[in-house]
């Protein structure tokens, strides 16, 4: 078994990505995120691997196009602001198929905003920050241990699919320690070589081109339903959720993600006490998103479905869209670095529940 260590968040992304065989790190600081880039800095030479701190967010994206294009693993990791600037080269790597991990922990906006733990970046990471009709799995995890265990599974995922990846945390999770493990990992998923990288010749007759570039329409619609056919067979396989709380039937479901789903638990504790029963959907694909989840608990839901974010209402457009209709959809957000408490939680379900009655 292997040792418990205890380690915060964001120098636990880094061990991670160095277990996984990450090959090569580029970043820039920003403030929640900037021990990773520390990290990487003391343990990449230690182990003969890259690390090097570029001269602003976009030339560390551009890195990462250059040498995901070589078939390395490589990493990049910024907090909002940072990841607003990475977006063009973030479309540009999904454009040309290229496998990397992006991580992002998330602080409070719009502009410069604040150092404060938020979920406000959910629009731009799962709809596309930057241009074009492209896709990215977003993973959130809501523990250092899960945190930990998805970095690892994000670079199988992204060599499997050619594809970015993010890690989206948010600046709780970041700075918080935990006791983390780091398992030997024996992927089960059957990896490609990567026969279309840039690297050299290496006993072919024609070098290999990296590009995401189409002048001639049909050629760019044709790539871009190539994408879809890729998007449509990751949503089909890589959708990861969490059920709480959801065995026997309930009067309203929680639906929230990364750490703040933790606190919506102890809000379902405290709740289960005074006779109100929750249950609790955690997305941890936040793209694909787990649309079947809702389908599974339809039936045991009594009054409806209540999204609780760090945000003015972000993830709730996707929990409609999964309810369809079928049940009432509630919203409850805090923002700008606030963290909604168990307290805060629990009024608001007691209200809905109180005013359903």
């Amino acid at each position: 078994m292997a040792k418990k260590v205890l380690m915060k968040g964001n120098e636990a992304i880094g061990e991670a990505a160095i277990h996984a065989g990450c090959q090569c790190f580029f970043g820039y600081p920003i403030t929640p995120q900037t021990e990773i880039a520390a990290y990487m800095a003391r343990r990449m030479p230690q182990v003969g691997r890259v690390f090097l701190q570029a001269e602003s967010e976009v030339a560390a994206i551009n890195m990462v196009y250059g040498a995901a294009g070589a078939g390395v693993r490589v990493m990049t990791s910024s907090s909002s602001p940072g990841i607003s600037l990475k977006s063009e080269g973030i479309s540009y790597i999904a454009g040309a198929e290229l496998p990397c991990v992006i991580v992002n922990i998330v602080r409070g906006g719009p502009g410069l905003g604040g150092i404060q733990p938020a979920q406000s970046d959910y629009f731009q990471a799962t709809k596309g920050g930057g241009h074009g009709d492209y896709r990215m799995v977003v993973y959130a995890p809501s523990s250092v241990q899960e945190l930990v265990d998805l970095v690892q599974e994000a670079f199988d995922v992204a060599d499997q699919y050619r594809n970015p990846v993010m890690i989206m945390g948010d600046g709780m999770l970041g700075q918080m320690m935990e006791p983390v493990e780091f398992k030997e990992r024996q992927t089960t998923r059957n990896l490609p070589e990567k026969t279309w990288a840039a690297n050299g010749l290496r006993g072919r007759k024609i070098h290999n081109v990296i590009n995401s570039l189409y002048l001639k329409p049909e050629e760019l619609e044709a790539h871009n339903k190539k994408l879809q056919q890729k998007y449509a067979e990751i949503e089909k396989n890589e959708v990861k959720y969490e059920l709480y709380n959801l065995e026997n039937e309930v009067d309203i479901v929680i639906v929230s993600y990364g750490t703040l789903a933790r606190i919506c638990k102890n809000a379902i504790k405290m709740l289960e006490k005074e006779g109100i029963k929750v249950g609790l959907i955690r997305p941890i694909t936040l793209w694909p998103y787990p649309k079947k989840a809702f389908d599974e608990v339809m039936d045991k839901v009594k009054l409806g479905f209540i999204s609780i974010e760090m945000n003015e209402g972000q993830m709730v457009e996707d929990v409609k869209l999964s309810v369809n209709g079928r049940k009432p959809v509630f919203f409850y957000g805090r923002s700008g670095g606030m963290v909604p408490t168990p307290a805060e939680i629990v009024n608001k379900i007691k209200e809905i529940v109180g005013g359903a009655k």
